[in-house]
């Protein structure tokens, strides 16, 4: 049997429903892809090394010393990191078990939020000015390191609030924390089933 020709009316409208049921599945799988591209990047490893130095501007001053304890106030000035900066005040001064809240505002953070099924932190970029309504934190030793962990609450220009673990705050205009620091240290151990260092209030 001969095959007669389409015509170019039939021709063109097969082509047109061809094109609209495969559409969807180019978009699609382009987003997939990108989703899942984009959140190997927002991945952090809950060991992921501070970096040193990134606060030049810090100012530190002791304010109360018994026996036991010792009261410091920290304070951080535009531009300065306050993870890092908190990081080498504790190195400096063999800070071994401590806890502090802060109170000033930054241009910009790294929060992050931890997903137990994959034993990673989920990143939350902050990359306007924000206020911080909350932070809180503690020092305790790992292999003989001081390791800082911190949460914050930040507020937003309308109000709105986010909140998480800090990998980083760059701080504008300024940031008090008040810190006390114990003589007596803490340990911490890892932690299988989070991935993660906690403090082993047995040693």
């Amino acid at each position: 049997m001969r095959l007669r020709p389409l015509s170019p009316t039939l021709a063109c409208t097969l082509l047109t429903v061809l094109c609209l049921q495969n559409l969807p599945c180019v978009p699609a799988r382009a987003q997939q892809a990108a989703e899942v591209q984009q959140g190997r990047e927002a991945l952090i490893a809950p060991a992921r090394p501070v970096p040193v130095g990134k606060a030049p501007r810090m100012e530190v001053r002791q304010i109360r010393s018994v026996p036991g304890e010792a009261v410091y106030v920290l304070v951080f000035h535009q531009g300065d990191e306050a993870l890092s900066g908190l990081t080498d005040f504790a190195i400096a001064n063999n800070i071994q078990d401590a806890h502090f809240t802060r109170i000033g505002a930054v241009s910009g953070a790294t929060l992050a939020w931890l997903d137990l099924g994959l034993k990673q932190y989920r990143a939350i970029p902050v990359a306007t000015q924000h206020e911080v309504l909350s932070l809180t934190g503690d020092i305790a030793v790992s292999q003989g390191k001081p390791i800082v962990h911190m949460h914050a609450v930040l507020g937003g220009r309308d109000g709105s609030t986010m909140g998480g673990h800090v990998f980083a705050l760059v701080v504008e205009p300024t940031l008090e924390v008040f810190l006390t620091a114990d003589t007596l240290p803490l340990q911490k151990k890892p932690d299988p089933a989070s991935g993660i260092k906690l403090i082993d209030p047995t040693r």
